[in-house]
């Protein structure tokens, strides 16, 4: 059995039924078209919600007038196919490719924003593409270059599995190549060159005795990370190899900038070239803001740190308080087995409805 490409979405459905709907609309990155035409064309169809396409982005706003604009943010995406389509149900969890990360998160925004016609503040629902892969080709990202007054509110909901309690800030991500050299040489006469991949090991070593920060902001303590996330070298089966690059991603914490994190990798790694291949800054907690405060004490009161890149990075940037708050376990996120409870879903959706309503 294949995923639907071609379906309606029915927006009255429950919410786990819809978060049902939406997992078998098969939207890797860079192929959320179908879902985002079906996104549209629900949403097209409630007369209080002004509805505007960009490229695979969705973007749906009342205009009644409010004090205050809350942002509700979404992305259609997700991580490549394992064996986890179609969906399917067991009691009471949602299984499913997307599940937890994060088309239930998805299902809550889209019954709110079709049910929610008289809300208490003005609603802006983004419903994005191609967050799970390279920043520069994030639709949120080409929405804040494009159209930045679309990301303007009051305060942002990212709606990022987050085991339905918020989740605030987000780790800082750069991902780098550490390049070492060599010199190649026929593999039979190999005291004639240098192994660039035997020379690795001392960047392996570095890694391997690198102690991460715990970093305590606001009362949370985010946790760094450094690790290798690749190795590529070789020329052909009887050369020594040039050259050798070992990737590395290193999550730092919000109260580090991306040229603070990049300086502290060019220190780790003396003696090499480093040369960078993605770069997005973290967001600090910003739970003294009101809108933050007034938004955490309205959903419960807890709150943990987020560990991972989220797009509450971006809202940060532009000045616009914003948290991570959804349903679902974030270990669970791009796992062949995800799944998000109906519990988490529904529990999250009668928080933000009465917190709107």
């Amino acid at each position: 059995m294949t995923a639907n490409t071609t379906a309606k979405l029915d927006l009255s459905l429950s919410g786990p039924d819809l978060t049902a709907a939406l997992v078998d609309i098969e939207s890797v990155s860079g192929n959320e078209g179908p879902i985002a035409d079906a996104v549209e064309a629900a949403l097209s169809s409630y007369p209080h919600l002004a509805v505007s396409r960009h490229g695979h982005t969705v973007v749906a706003r009342t205009d009644l007038g409010r004090a205050e604009r809350i942002v509700v943010a979404g992305h259609l995406d997700t991580v490549p196919v394992n064996r986890n389509l179609p969906s399917r149900r067991t009691e009471g969890t949602v299984h499913g490719l997307g599940s937890c990360d994060m088309k239930g998160g998805v299902a809550i925004a889209l019954r709110l924003a079709a049910s929610l016609t008289e809300p208490n503040r003005d609603l802006t629902y983004i419903f994005y593409d191609c967050e799970e892969v390279e920043a520069e080709r994030n639709g949120l990202g080409r929405l804040a270059i494009e159209r930045p007054d679309l990301l303007e509110g009051t305060f942002a909901v990212v709606m990022e599995p987050s085991n339905a309690v918020v989740e605030a800030g987000c780790q800082g991500s750069v991902r780098v190549d550490v390049i070492v050299p060599g010199q190649r040489a026929h593999s039979a006469r190999w005291w004639m060159g240098v192994n660039a991949i035997h020379d690795a090991g001392d960047v392996l070593a570095r890694l391997a005795s690198y102690e991460p920060r715990r970093v305590p902001i606001d009362g949370l303590e985010y946790r760094e990370g450094m690790n290798a996330v690749g190795i590529s070298g070789g020329v052909a089966g009887n050369v020594l190899p040039d050259e050798c690059r070992v990737s590395v991603n290193y999550r730092f914490a919000p109260n580090r900038s991306e040229d603070e994190a990049l300086q502290h990798l060019r220190e780790l790694f003396d003696g090499y070239d480093v040369e960078v291949t993605d770069s997005s800054p973290g967001a600090l907690p910003g739970l003294t803001r009101p809108a933050a405060a007034d938004f955490v004490i309205a959903v419960g009161g807890q709150v943990e740190p987020k560990f991972g890149w989220t797009d509450v990075a971006r809202f940060s940037a532009l000045g616009t308080p914003a948290v991570n708050y959804g349903p679902g376990d974030p270990q669970l996120a791009h796992t062949q087995a995800e799944y998000v409870p109906e519990e988490d879903i529904e529990s999250v959706e009668r928080n933000l409805r009465a917190w709107l309503a």
